[in-house]
């Protein structure tokens, strides 16, 4: 009978013990996680844990509920001067559009009705808070996220009043942010399509000249349907129509109406006017090379900066080049390549 105890005695010994450290494997465990944590994610030895400064500075983004909408507010007569300093000169005056930058306000019958609907604010967004995130996200084009949220409020409220959207005195806030109904608003649904994930081609793959970029795809207004009827057309270019169009439209002009003019035309942060020969005559002295550098790799000067390619990153070094050199032969400057 005695034998008998010690061995429960034993058992229950052993059972309390391992219970014990079974505790104070998982306690321990979980201290180092957490103390890890706090000094500076030791546990992988990368990275340190992000300050609330930190995270505020990514944590911008504005919901359609009004999830982000910070303090503050105006009307559109706050903006209107806002506007003409840091959009007119892409967007217009009144929102038209300069050349090939986006337009701000369209005809709001030709989502329904036109071949190529124009896909503004006031004709296509589903709510304000994507004017606001993007306006203060990423405006203006050549200073990203250097208006103030007051600047923004002003800004949004000028351009819905350009779109009709809300009168000249409604101040436009966090308290009023729902009030603001977009005319396209109640024309999106959920896509319900499933989610499809390509699988990778090892052999015999699709070649390149088999691959076409159809309209659907692009969105119409891209000009997407332009080449395909080109690319499609029954009469073929002549040598002579080229020649043609190589004498009406010189080399590196495209790219320069689309990565460069916007600055270069009117001399935006400090960039030399395209028709100052004195600017690209002291540019140029320092080498050709030079100057293709800045403009594909991007340049921080004394007076303002400029984006790699013009903000185009999908222009080849080529393309960029030969920008620089319509430049150079506006103002009918001489150089040597290399």
């Amino acid at each position: 009978m005695n034998k008998l105890n010690n061995n429960l005695h034993m058992k229950y010994t052993l059972l309390i013990v391992a219970l014990f450290c079974v505790y104070t494997t998982n306690s321990l465990s979980a201290n180092n996680i957490k103390n890890s944590d706090e000094n500076n994610s030791q546990l992988f030895n990368i990275g340190k844990t992000a300050s609330k400064q930190e995270i505020a500075g990514w944590d911008i983004d504005v919901r359609p509920d009004g999830h982000g909408l910070p303090d503050g507010g105006a009307n559109a007569s706050d903006g209107e001067d806002l506007y003409d300093e840091k959009c007119a000169s892409c967007h217009g005056t009144f929102g038209e559009g300069e050349g090939s930058w986006p337009k701000l306000i369209g005809e709001r019958s030709s989502i329904k009705t036109g071949i190529k609907p124009e896909k503004t604010v006031g004709t296509f967004w589903a709510s304000p808070s994507t004017l606001m995130d993007y306006i203060h996200r990423a405006m203006p084009f050549t200073q990203p996220q250097s208006l103030s949220w007051d600047e923004t409020w002003a800004i949004s409220a000028y351009v819905l009043y350009l779109n009709d959207i809300i009168d000249e005195d409604f101040l436009f806030n966090r308290e009023s942010f729902a009030q603001v109904v977009m005319p396209n608003s109640g024309n999106f649904i959920a896509d319900q399509r499933p989610d499809v994930k390509a699988e990778r081609c090892m052999k015999n793959c699709k070649q390149a000249s088999d691959i076409s970029v159809k309209v659907a795809l692009l969105g119409y207004a891209s000009g997407a349907e332009d080449s395909e009827q080109l690319s499609t057309s029954s009469t073929p270019l002549t040598d002579e129509l080229n020649n043609d169009i190589e004498t009406i439209k010189p080399r590196g002009e495209e790219t320069y109406k689309k990565a460069c003019a916007l600055c270069h035309d009117k001399g935006v942060t400090g960039a030399p006017e395209i028709d100052n020969k004195e600017k690209w005559l002291t540019r140029l002295n320092q080498g050709i090379e030079q100057l293709y550098s800045h403009a594909n790799k991007g340049f921080q000067g004394s007076l303002g900066f400029m984006p790699a390619k013009g903000g185009q990153s999908q222009l080849t070094d080529k393309e960029v080049n030969d920008a620089v050199e319509y430049i150079l032969n506006k103002n009918n400057l001489q150089w040597e390549k290399k």
